[in-house]
């Protein structure tokens, strides 16, 4: 272990008095200090460094005198320890200097040893505990800093495990559903039309983002309520009876209540709950109107009912494109959005107009 190691602490000296200088370094060195010594402010910003302990400013300096040396060692920021030189008579500088920061002031000429020694002990342990400070406030940020990289990575694998959650949650679902469909020749697919339409509308009135993502499980899901009621009615010939359309009105009530334990899927429940309301308020099961329900839900209610009146149907006969459009625009404002209506019938025109140029090719 070298000698600088065995020192108690690294003391500055700065005095422009060669003598003063001198005598404070050969007492220091006494008490076993490493000891720095300059002649002005100057050189001791140049000289000052983390490792030092202690600083012994002389007040009286030509140049930078130890008031301007002070002010720039607290501009740097330096949490060193100062203690201010002075003579006996200037006791108004050393309270001066204290206000500064200074941390302690020593009086010239130094007579008394033992205090001059225990004023430099004190000072060097309060440097040893601003560094342990520092290095815990330091070691405290780092731990900080690493605790909230882990937390941020962990929290990352939940969303993950949660979306991979969510995805089977809904999947599971959809293939439940899709199996009901299938039963039935006449409604497999409706589903996936609905969807499609749905779709469609979204993107042609410029929804973005999460409203999309909603439009479309939502319209994947809108009849998931037909899983658990007896829908055999609805294949019979001839129209339902009061009580059998009681009974299937009641799927967009059963399926809120299957999907409403599914948090992800809070807007999609408000959706499947009132997919056949109507705007005038004369829908079911709320009666909600036009100023209670969301875009989405006026989408969906136009795109299920299409597909409804173009499929076919044992109690009812099903329309053509133009007859199930003209149903549309008959009930538009009362039964259905006219402006969700409109953009829909232009890209059911449009699709059709793209068919017949294909088949002209």
């Amino acid at each position: 272990m070298s000698g600088s190691e065995n020192k108690k602490g690294s003391i500055l000296i700065v005095d422009d008095d060669d003598a003063v200088r001198g005598a404070i370094r050969a007492v220091l060195e006494t008490f076993d200090y490493d000891v720095v010594a300059v002649a002005s402010g100057q050189e001791a910003m140049a000289a000052v460094c983390e490792s030092m302990d202690v600083v012994i400013l002389d007040i009286n300096m030509p140049g930078m005198d130890g008031f301007a040396t002070l002010k720039q060692l607290n501009e740097r920021g330096v949490e060193i320890p100062v203690l201010f030189l002075t003579g006996a008579g200037s006791m108004d500088n050393a309270v001066k200097a204290l206000g500064l920061g200074a941390y302690d002031f020593l009086l010239k000429p130094i007579d008394d040893l033992g205090l001059f020694r225990v004023k430099i002990c004190r000072a060097v342990e309060k440097r040893m505990y601003v560094r342990r400070d520092k290095a815990y406030k330091e070691e405290l940020e780092a731990e900080v800093k690493a605790k909230t990289r882990e937390l941020a990575e962990k929290n990352k694998l939940l969303e993950k495990y949660s979306r991979h959650l969510e995805e089977a949650a809904l999947n599971i679902m959809l293939t439940l559903q899709t199996a009901m469909e299938e039963k039935d020749g006449y409604t497999a697919g409706h589903t996936v039309r609905v969807t499609e339409y749905a779709l469609k509308i979204g993107q042609a009135m410029q929804l973005l983002g999460e409203d999309l993502q909603v439009l479309e499980r939502a319209a994947q899901l809108h009849d998931i309520g037909k899983l658990v009621i007896d829908t055999s009615s609805i294949r019979k010939p001839g129209p339902l009876s009061d009580k059998e359309w009681d009974w299937v009105k009641k799927h967009p009530e059963v399926g809120r209540n299957i999907v409403k334990h599914l948090g992800f899927l809070r807007r999609e429940e408000f959706i499947i709950r009132h997919h056949h309301e109507r705007v005038d308020g004369r829908g079911y099961p709320s009666a909600k109107g036009r100023a209670e329900l969301d875009v989405l839900t006026r989408i969906i209610t136009v795109a299920d009912s299409y597909d409804a009146m173009t499929s076919r149907r044992d109690y009812k006969p099903n329309k053509t494109k133009a007859e199930a459009i003209d149903e549309l625009r008959r009930c538009a404002d009362t039964q259905f959005d006219p402006a969700v209506v409109e953009i829909f019938v232009a890209i059911l025109e449009s699709d059709e107009e793209q068919d017949e140029l294909i088949d002209r090719q």
